[in-house]
């Protein structure tokens, strides 16, 4: 530990001369987008995305729902207490993903911190642009809380895009005045649309998942002709991040995101806010949806659980 960061390493950032369980991620992942070209729709890029993530069954009881008018899915493993629950934001860019696709990662935090989770399928661009997904999390918040969830029986969660939407959220609850959830768990979180954090060159030949344009043409597709990358509502980097919940912040050494992440750590703890940053050596983009190949996601997956068992602790709950 220091300075405050978890560093986590593995012998996978050494060289290699045969393939390691990452590698086999990797090679998962890059057969489905290596396939779609330009005239690939979205529809398939959506439908190809759930397949890779759905190819078993979930030991968790799903539920769905209508919540504040949001699709939405429970989630719930066998101890899962009721009395709790994480609002789960999927990734995807703002474009694909689901809660289809992220049931798995859903029941492991589910299991991980024995509570319930409620996924929530918020809307995607291009056909509904920012900030529609935005006003679908701020209502299905208010519908939990109709729901009799106390603002301390509620964590935010979410990976890429759906960890910075989760922070957007959080800042739009504080400026409006609402009571805050307990917790946010931000994994790998998109929080700077603009893309210009250092680690978009320093780590652009070390991760095998994304790269800045794509990453900058998600951005436009989701915010449109005349969207500000530069809103805290957009890029919640660029907001005032005092008077926030306690962060847990997950992300892998070779993310062209890394710099999210750190810039939002040394952000948020100089405005007082309480933050734990894990960087996993020689992991990638949301690598805690591999569980079964990677010890490093078994590790950030039960970091998660005690994080948010201690903060609903702290909360009395």
């Amino acid at each position: 530990r220091r300075h405050g960061v978890r560093v986590m390493t593995n012998a996978s950032c050494a060289a290699k001369t045969v393939p390691t369980p990452v590698d086999a991620v990797i090679a998962r992942v890059r057969a489905v987008y290596g396939s779609w070209s330009r005239s690939t729709s979205t529809e398939q890029m959506r439908r190809d995305w759930d397949a890779l993530f759905d190819a078993s069954p979930v030991a968790a009881t799903i539920e769905s729902l209508s919540a504040g008018g949001v699709n939405a899915e429970w989630v719930r493993t066998p101890a899962a207490r009721r009395e709790q629950a994480v609002l789960y934001l999927h990734g995807g860019g703002f474009k694909i993903g689901s809660v289809r696709s992220h049931r798995e990662l859903m029941a492991n935090i589910s299991r991980a911190a024995g509570c319930c989770v409620l996924g929530l399928d918020y809307r995607l661009a291009p056909e509904s642009r920012f900030p529609a997904a935005l006003e679908d999390v701020l209502a299905c918040y208010e519908w939990l809380r109709s729901e009799g969830y106390e603002p301390g029986d509620i964590a935010f969660a979410g990976d890429s895009a759906g960890a910075g939407l989760a922070l957007s959220a959080l800042l739009a609850l504080r400026d409006t005045g609402r009571p805050l959830p307990a917790a946010a768990v931000l994994m790998s979180p998109w929080t700077d649309l603009t893309a210009s954090g250092p680690s978009y060159e320093s780590r652009a030949d070390a991760d095998p998942i994304n790269r800045r344009a794509a990453v900058l043409a998600m951005a436009r597709a989701y915010l449109g002709p005349d969207g500000n990358a530069r809103a805290p509502s957009a890029s919640p980097l660029f907001g005032d991040l005092a008077g926030l919940p306690p962060l847990l912040i997950q992300v892998g050494d070779r993310e062209i995101v890394l710099s999210d992440s750190t810039a939002l750590a040394e952000k948020a703890r100089a405005a007082g806010v309480e933050v734990t940053l894990g960087i996993f050596a020689g992991m990638i983009h949301v690598f805690q949806q591999f569980p079964a190949e990677l010890v490093e996601a078994r590790e950030a997956l039960r970091s998660a659980g005690e994080f948010l068992k201690a903060r609903w602790v702290q909360s009395g709950a």
